[in-house]
């Protein structure tokens, strides 16, 4: 019997692209066994009353690829205050009964089955093999490529780079590979790994969450994985809109947050002194010569919370 897999996502305010996510699973996915949990963090419109009714045990018409009537579960909703990515996935953790944790972005959506290619990587070696994300693909661009996998972060300014970022697909991107990140967007892990490595740290509420787990996930031993054989399509920016203050104050803040979690040393030390001696400045000074004060305020803002949040939340 093939292994039940519980997919989790988290709504806020995204009725629309919710939906357009569970329908694609339910008209394009194969695997046999698999559940939906949505996970509503603090919505202001009764979205999880909406999404719960919409979905409670029907049969969706012509929903397999065969074009014959499936029939689905209900998908499970549960309701949550808006306590960030991290609290909103490990919400539905608590509701979860797979063997595999797919966690994946409301804004995504699948055009083929990718539960089996994505199970099939980690049980290759499931001893080592802890986590893997599918390629990513820009919907509105659907031949352009988000992430093929992460390189690793430089050890003093964090930067890392999401290999095809922005090129057309072609067959060097077709190859499974180690990564040295997992992406937020859409990212599986096993039910062993997630117990010996904990769950993602709700102390970062936007940004960094998935490099920090990645990290956790290395640190206990396992591999992680990009599997091409697996196609995810990401709308990309519906939660924090770029180059908005809100953007900009949590991905400042997020950096020193995962300074201080996961260097050791005199790598700690050199990290967070680059990140508000150098790098903060520079960027908020870059902000106010263009005129946009509050970009550079929540630039200066974030970072500044970064140095003194409370990083053993969990």
């Amino acid at each position: 019997m093939k292994a039940l897999v519980s997919i989790i996502t988290v709504n806020y305010n995204g009725l629309r692209d919710t939906c357009e996510m569970i329908d694609s699973f339910r008209s394009r996915e194969t695997y046999p066994r698999y559940e939906i949990i949505v996970v509503d963090n603090g919505s202001r419109l009764p979205e999880a009353e909406e999404i719960q009714e919409r979905y409670r045990d029907n049969p969706v018409p012509g929903g397999s690829l065969s074009g014959s009537p499936v029939s689905f579960p209900p998908v499970k909703v549960v309701r949550n205050i808006n306590n960030g990515f991290a609290g909103g996935n490990n919400a539905g953790l608590k509701a979860a009964a797979g063997d595999y944790l797919f966690f994946i972005n409301n804004d995504t959506l699948i055009k083929e089955p990718v539960l089996d290619a994505l199970v099939r990587r980690i049980e290759s070696d499931s001893p080592r093999n802890g986590g893997v994300s599918p390629m990513l693909k820009f919907a509105a661009r659907p031949d352009t490529l988000q992430y093929a996998g992460f390189t690793p972060l430089s050890p003093v300014t964090l930067r890392n780079a999401a290999i095809g970022f922005m090129q057309q697909d072609s067959p060097r991107f077709r190859i499974p590979r180690e990564t040295a990140s997992l992406h937020g967007a859409a990212m599986m892990v096993s039910r062993q790994a997630l117990q010996d490595a904990g769950t993602m740290s709700e102390v970062y509420f936007l940004f960094y969450e998935e490099l920090d787990w990645s990290a956790q996930l290395r640190k206990a031993g396992y591999r992680l994985w990009y599997e091409p054989a697996a196609v995810v399509y990401h709308k990309e920016g519906m939660t924090a809109r770029r180059g908005s203050p809100t953007r900009e104050f949590y991905l400042s803040r997020a950096r020193m947050l995962f300074a201080r979690r996961n260097l050791r040393g005199i790598g700690k030390y050199l990290s967070c002194a680059y990140l508000c001696i150098l790098a903060a400045p520079k960027k908020a000074a870059v902000y106010l010569l263009h005129g946009q004060v509050a970009l550079a305020k929540a630039t200066i803002c974030g970072t500044c919370e970064g140095i003194y949040k409370n990083i053993r939340t969990a």
